[in-house]
């Protein structure tokens, strides 16, 4: 097929973001553009996150790019548009084409939804393993929003706050992708295994009450290494952060309300006020009265880590919620962690909160008043460790029941009543790029731009462990997950 002339597009200075179409849709005729485009752009939108902001992000961004490179979430999802156009890409390589490795090496990912619809994606740009993969910016539209607030997505060039829908807003975010910096954010395995019950329900945990990232072993892989026969074992990994206890249990009653009455959750004003109120309503700012001393985590679960130096240890709190924490945001931009002082000689082995050190901030809270610190300048939590590993154990105790939550996706964990016991196991898995903004609230420990005022653990983190298992290193969407078509993606956020 003839090559033939692009269309210029009517504003030059879009031409840096633009994707012709013979790169993005196999068979397509091939086209020679003037320049290679400097920051050519995948755009993905979930449209049903943010009210109508997500709907409304989808128009603007067509409007302004190739159509071919705007994608909805709830049309196609990520994996089958990434392997199309890498495969493609790979096609045109070895055909000879010249714009093809160029796009291959500058092009950059753009996700606008919740939480939980950047964490599909960030998952299946892992789990896919691409030998270029492309870093990612992320547009907040859930209710939130972490990883934009980490990682400084959360104004514009003027100061606003993001999301704007509107054409100079969108411009304006685009000029910012373009300018960022990379950085590397550590990812994060979690196994969870319970004793199959031997009477009652097949499944301990409902299929459509689970994480979209946490999934029962027998609907992923049969041959998965880590099952164990008579066991119900679980696995799956985050971004951003796993809690346990009163925050979880919010976030539960959150979700619940937003299942039985959706008609009341389309605004995101509305959606955080109605959060704050449950906060009040669930009775955790008079925990000692409300919630008994069995509802701390001491007395449901023990606790082990493994330090930086790589030792296993006991961790013995007394907190009603933990929370392990990758990013230095949680709950819409506060920061549990917060910067420790290390003339601070309670603090004197603690370093900063580093997004790519292959270490996870553990803190705990008391009550919804000690959650209320982090509302103060400088405020944090209860500063519990930093680690590699963390696994908690538990057994029968006064509760049937907790509460947990895995980057804004909460769900009710049964709890053994017998001599049983239920696991859960965190451990460091690999990296993936990130865009940030100049000035981002996230620090790399292996970022030069980075002023380290602390003394971290200087040894490399590996993107990935040799001596585990391919089953074990998947947790995205790529082969070893798909959302069911019974899930509505509004509730990725």
């Amino acid at each position: 097929m003839d090559p033939v002339m692009a269309n210029p597009s009517t504003d030059p200075n879009l031409e840096e973001f633009h994707i012709p179409d013979y790169i993005l849709v196999p068979g397509s005729e091939v086209e020679i553009l003037l320049d290679v485009p400097a920051c050519p752009v995948l755009v993905f939108v979930n449209s049903k996150s943010g009210g109508q902001l997500g709907g409304e992000l989808l128009i603007t961004y067509r409007s302004l790019l190739n159509k071919n490179q705007v994608f909805d979430l709830g049309e196609e999802t990520p994996d089958e548009v990434l392997r199309r156009l890498y495969l493609n890409l790979e096609t045109l390589k070895r055909d000879g084409d010249k714009l093809a490795p160029e796009i291959e090496e500058k092009l950059k990912i753009i996700v606008a939804g919740g939480d939980g619809t950047a964490g599909w994606l960030l998952g299946v740009v892992c789990d896919l393993k691409l030998s270029q993969p492309p870093p990612i910016a992320t547009v907040p539209l859930g209710t939130g929003n972490n990883l934009p607030f980490a990682f400084g997505w959360f104004l514009d060039l003027q100061g606003k706050k993001n999301p704007g829908t509107d054409r100079a807003s969108v411009l304006s975010f685009l000029e910012q992708v373009k300018k960022a910096k990379e950085m590397k954010l550590d990812s994060w395995h979690i196994l969870m295994r319970m004793r199959a019950p031997k009477e009652g329900p097949c499944e301990p945990i409902a299929p459509l009450e689970l994480p979209h990232s946490l999934h029962a072993f027998h609907r992923v892989s049969s041959t998965d290494e880590l099952n164990m026969e008579g066991c119900h074992t679980y696995r799956g990994g985050f971004w951003n952060y796993f809690s346990m206890g009163m925050d979880a249990q919010v976030s539960y009653a959150f979700h619940s309300e937003r299942k039985l009455h959706p008609e009341r959750f389309k605004n995101q004003l509305v959606n955080q006020g109605t959060y704050a109120k449950l906060v009040g309503t669930q009775g955790w700012f008079c925990a000692s009265l409300f919630h008994p001393s069995a509802r701390n985590i001491a007395q449901l679960a023990k606790i082990k880590i493994v330090d930086r130096h790589g030792e296993w240890k006991d961790l013995h709190i007394h907190h009603r919620s933990i929370i392990c924490l990758n990013l230095p945001s949680f709950s819409g931009g506060l920061n549990p962690w917060g910067m420790p002082n290390g003339k601070n000689r309670r603090y004197k082995d603690l370093t900063p909160p580093y997004v790519d050190d292959g270490l996870i901030e553990i803190v705990g809270f008391r009550d919804a008043w000690h959650g209320l610190v982090l509302l103060a300048p400088n405020g944090h939590g209860t500063r519990l460790a930093q680690a590699r590993r963390i696994r908690f154990e538990f057994h029968k105790a006064a509760a049937d029941h907790t509460y947990m939550r895995i980057d804004g996706e909460p769900w009710k964990q049964p709890l053994p009543n017998d001599d049983d016991t239920v696991v859960v196991e965190i451990s460091h898995l690999r990296q993936v790029k990130m865009l940030a903004t100049h000035g981002c609230r996230s620090k790399g420990f292996h970022d030069p731009t980075t002023p380290t005022g602390h003394e971290a653990d200087g040894e490399e983190s590996n993107d990935e462990d040799d001596s585990v298992g391919e089953e074990f290193r998947k947790f995205g969407a790529a082969e070893t997950f798909r959302i069911p078509d019974e899930v509505d993606i509004s509730h990725l956020s």
